[in-house]
């Protein structure tokens, strides 16, 4: 497989770049890989690159964009961070990487037993940490149940990952309200804007449309 070019990466829509991410998740959970030549992808992208998605997902060593949807060197955009929130600097990242290069997806990817989720259901306290996960706090509020707080804690693994899908939920919600740019792209269809889950146990990924 080839990395994208600026002919291939034209031919992809919203739609066409969502099925290419299902159907690299498939393979994963198959042990399967697309025939790549990494050093070839290299060369190929030395002048330039054309993804066709952008991946905001957690910094968890388990959910690593590029190979739970096996995709290779200029597929995706893949942006980071511990409980995969967007900030003002997010926001720029993704504004250049859908309008200025072209990617036609924006994937929220949250995950099943998530340590930053756990840190805000617990209430952690702990350096710069304090402050990250103030992020996702309102995430926690918006799950009305178990409404008992001995049960709303890291220990309950199904409260845990309902704050998780609530909070990708949020930050979808974050991204049209705080970003003119990908919302009047959404508007037009030239973008679309998803969330996902990822299952640490399955290595499946389950996409909200």
């Amino acid at each position: 497989m080839k990395a994208h070019t600026r002919e291939t990466q034209a031919t992809m829509t919203p739609k066409k770049s969502l099925q290419f991410l299902k159907e690299g998740n498939l393979r994963f959970q198959q042990n399967l890989k697309a025939n790549r030549n990494l050093l070839e992808q290299v060369n190929d992208t030395s002048d330039g690159q054309f993804p066709f998605a952008t991946i905001l997902s957690c910094i968890d060593s388990r959910v690593s964009a590029e190979l739970v949807f096996d995709q290779g060197l200029g597929d995706i955009f893949s942006v980071r961070i511990a409980g995969n929130f967007v900030n003002e600097d997010i926001l720029g990242s993704m504004e250049f990487a859908c309008k200025l290069a072209g990617t036609k997806l924006i994937v929220v990817l949250g995950h099943t037993s998530c340590g930053a989720v756990k840190g805000a259901c617990d209430d952690a306290k702990l350096g710069n940490l304090t402050a990250m996960l103030s992020k996702i706090k309102p995430a926690v509020e918006e799950v009305t149940e178990p409404s008992d707080p001995s049960l709303r804690n890291s220990k309950n693994s199904e409260f845990v990952d309902n704050v998780a899908q609530k909070n990708v939920l949020l930050t979808i919600d974050r991204i049209r309200k705080e970003s003119e740019v990908l919302n009047e792209m959404e508007q037009k269809g030239e973008i679309m804007i998803v969330g996902a889950m990822y299952d640490i146990n399955t290595g499946e990924v389950t996409f909200n449309e």
